[in-house]
């Protein structure tokens, strides 16, 4: 069964589609087509409708050429299956040139488990004798809130006091029944929720950890605000 979709799009050229499906339709058609083809490792879906020059920024950074994703595509092994559906799907037409928008939905079945990921995707396409191309595309993977633990009273108690960055910015971290909060200095106070023990999150900040640091005795003395693989340090403030 499809998703609801909510398709926009404008500037239909007049002489093209009419009578026939709408420019929107077909590519929302034919980009699950290359979604359904992956499984499968289908190679003659992808070959048929990428252009030659695909620009492909992958999710993982990476820029890959038609030949490049052509041989990335192999039938997924014994064990593995996965089911990708498009969701918010978007187009705007300016003549032969669409630009369309959605989010890629993916369920995978890895040896036994069950698995889910979303990622925002953008796709330009190319009308050129007839057919429309596949000529530049943009993946982004979305970041949910990990799973979280209930850590002990005893446990949240150790992390509460103030944290510094500098003399005028400080985090303040308060045991709140079953959970911490966290402010910052000319903010808001935020809910703090442990990933495991010495590393918390905010939720709806996925990107974001508070990893809290100790010394040799096992005191906390701060923690660093990692943004994916950058860091800033704070300091604990003395008791």
């Amino acid at each position: 069964m499809r998703l609801p979709i909510a398709v926009f799009f404008t500037a239909l050229p007049a002489c093209m589609w009419a009578g026939s499906d709408s420019v929107a339709t077909v590519l929302q058609r034919q980009s699950q087509e290359l979604f359904d083809a992956i499984p499968q490792g289908k190679v003659d879906v992808w070959d048929r409708y990428i252009a030659p020059n695909i620009v492909y920024a992958a999710e993982d950074g990476t820029l890959k050429t038609k030949a490049q994703l052509l041989d990335d595509l192999k039938p997924f092994p014994k064990d593995i299956w996965g089911r990708i559906t498009l969701a918010k799907f978007t187009a705007q037409v300016h003549g032969t040139t669409a630009i369309i928008n959605y989010v890629v939905a993916e369920t995978e079945g890895y040896f036994g488990q069950t698995l889910h990921a979303r990622y925002l995707e953008t796709d330009t396409w190319q009308e050129t004798g007839g057919a429309w191309k596949l000529i530049a595309a943009q993946v982004l993977a979305l970041r949910d809130d990990p799973p979280s633990i209930s850590p002990t009273q005893a446990a949240l108690d150790a992390y509460a006091g103030t944290y510094r960055l500098t003399p005028q910015v400080t985090y303040t971290i308060r045991r709140e029944g079953d959970h911490l909060t966290g402010q910052r200095t000319g903010r808001k106070p935020e809910t703090l929720k442990a990933e495991v023990a010495d590393l918390f999150f905010v939720p709806g900040q996925p990107r974001l950890r508070k990893v809290f640091q100790r010394d040799a005795a096992g005191h906390i003395t701060g923690f660093v605000e990692r943004r994916e693989s950058w860091d800033i340090i704070w300091k604990r403030a003395a008791l």
